[in-house]
């Protein structure tokens, strides 16, 4: 049981980002490195044929021999492939045997209600990544920044409403400053990809070039943004759905606990689909947003542009500064998930970080068409958000009626938004075995479970999200103001370590153009971080605020 477990966690360990065999132990200094180096030179001058010294190697007979790189390949809804055993043969993935379940009558009950949630324990089994074409990447690592159109503009509208229709005449205006700060910050991850080929996250860049405190006050806000991603994507997923079906607006709550719990037991059982799947729920969002916006502002074009008024409104605060401020930090949250293509630069085929930057540069291109579009159309129409129906809702309402059209449209909606939910469980693990090798994070965030995921860092993210979303009764006007203050913390610290890393590297052609526009991505980020923080803090911001510290 424990050669199969420990051969289990080896074969893991060929993944990108999953532990590897040093994991658990220290940093070897350069002394013990050097010495490792001489007995390798060593070895490979007293023996003689490659494959007869392989073969003279102690290795674990139950781990048996990896297949050929070109034999290794994702299944069609998975990304584990079995190693072949000494005799050529494939082994089958198998459960533990009867006679290593509990021997209590409880313990047998437990287990057996285990192995049929979770399946079988992966055995003999090697990880299998798959590099993304462009077509492919583009929808699986812009899931999260894409679906925040579904909530951000109406967050920055449902604050502008307390001024009443004087309010929603700063809409457009607050967009577009919103929609600078998107390209700034595109184009700050744009240098971030090509200094960091190998994958560049906050928690990696500012660490290398800013220290460890600022590391972990990044990897905070990452958590942070991790945790709000999955409870701000349910709410607005279970609203969509609530606005198609009225009668489940009740059951907000235990709906959305429901499918935060059934994202636990997918990711527990390590079930990891192909990308091309993954790239239909964006694909359809992008085109049912797309022709939502082209059909409404047809529609506006034939009554000559001109802007429906907006229902009578009772103004409940005057059109002020800080008003105005928290508009647009409720609004910014439209921008979360354009750090994913710049952690995920390794995944991309070759040349990686060229596609990986041509990649980023239309997911902005699209957000921008998407965020403006909507906002546009919601001040054509004199739409403004209701607690019965989304604001996306009521727009496809008015472009497409109540058919068949309404109703893809809030099923990519709802798709697009569990999808960016799923996304945080790849990433908020991972995270956490980065602080836990570094010891700053408890070492049970080191293992892998039966299924060869990192059970504790989902079971973790899972009861965090859940209690957060319950606790805020799963309303997203009630999540954003956390939501803005982690990202916008994690782009700061990001972008600050940008402009280090391209001061220590002066000898670059291009340094000080590089410099300046990581320098601006990172002052804006840090405007809205501060703006978020003090607008919001007595709406639940403090919370955001006391765990990065």
């Amino acid at each position: 049981m424990t050669a199969r477990r420990d051969s289990d966690r080896q074969a893991d360990d060929q993944a990108v980002g999953a532990p590897r065999p040093d994991a658990l132990l220290s940093a070897l200094d350069e002394h013990q490195l050097s010495a490792l180096r001489q007995v390798g030179r060593e070895w490979d001058r007293v023996t003689g044929d490659r494959q007869e010294w392989r073969r003279a190697l102690p290795v674990d007979p139950d781990l048996g021999s990896y297949p050929d790189a070109a034999e290794i390949r994702p299944t069609r809804f998975g990304r584990f492939v079995p190693v072949a055993g000494r005799d050529g043969q494939l082994p089958a993935i198998e459960a533990t045997s009867e006679a290593e379940a509990p021997p209590t009558l409880a313990g047998r009950i437990a287990y057996r209600v285990r192995r049929a949630l979770l399946g079988p324990p992966l055995s003999a089994t090697a990880i299998a990544t798959e590099r993304m074409r462009k077509l492919v990447a583009l929808p699986v690592l812009s899931a999260d920044a894409l679906s925040s159109v579904a909530y951000g503009p109406e967050a920055m509208l449902a604050v502008l409403v307390l001024a009443g229709s004087a309010g929603l005449g700063y809409s457009l205006p607050i967009a577009a400053v919103i929609a600078l700060l998107m390209l700034a910050i595109g184009a700050s991850y744009r240098q971030t990809i090509r200094a960091y080929p190998h994958g560049g996250g906050s928690y990696i860049v500012a660490s290398d070039n800013l220290g460890r405190i600022p590391g972990l006050v990044a990897a905070a806000g990452l958590l942070m943004d991790y945790i709000l991603t999955v409870a701000v994507s349910v709410a607005s997923g279970v609203a969509a759905v609530a606005s198609a079906i009225p009668s489940l607006a009740p059951a907000t709550v235990p709906v959305g606990i429901g499918v935060i719990a059934l994202l636990l037991a997918a990711n527990l059982r390590g079930v990891r689909q192909a990308g091309a799947v993954l790239a239909v729920p964006t694909y359809a969002f992008v085109i049912a947003v797309t022709a939502l916006i082209a059909v409404g502002l047809a529609d506006a074009a034939a009554c000559g542009f001109h802007p429906a008024p907006p229902p009578h409104l009772t103004a409940t605060e005057g059109v002020g500064a800080l008003l105005l401020l928290r508009a647009f930090a409720s609004g910014s949250t439209a921008m979360t998930g354009i750090e994913a293509i710049s952690n995920a630069v390794p995944a991309f085929k070759p040349v990686e970080w060229r596609n990986a930057r041509t990649t980023l540069t239309w997911m902005i291109i699209l957000l921008l068409t998407m965020f403006m579009g909507t906002g546009v159309l919601t001040r054509l129409d004199g739409v403004v958000p209701t607690a019965r129906q989304t604001l996306l809702s009521q727009l496809a309402r008015r472009s497409f009626g109540t058919g068949v059209a309404y109703g893809c449209t809030q099923a990519a909606t709802t798709a697009i938004l569990l999808f960016a939910a799923n996304t945080a469980y790849n990433d908020f693990p991972r995270v956490l075995f980065l602080l836990a090798r570094s010891r700053h994070a408890p070492r049970l965030f080191l293992r892998i479970g039966d299924r060869l995921a990192f059970s504790n860092g989902i079971i973790m993210l899972s009861v965090t999200a859940a209690v957060i979303y319950a606790g805020f009764s799963g309303t997203t006007e009630s999540l954003i103001p956390l939501y803005a203050v982690g990202v916008f913390l994690a782009f700061t610290m990001s972008q600050a370590g940008m402009v280090v890393h391209w001061w220590r590297r002066r000898d670059d052609a291009h340094w000080r153009r590089r410099l300046i526009l990581n320098a601006t991505g990172g002052a804006l980020s840090a405007v809205v971080f501060v703006t978020a923080a003090i607008t919001k803090l007595t709406m639940g911001a403090w919370l955001a605020c006391s765990r990065s510290r």
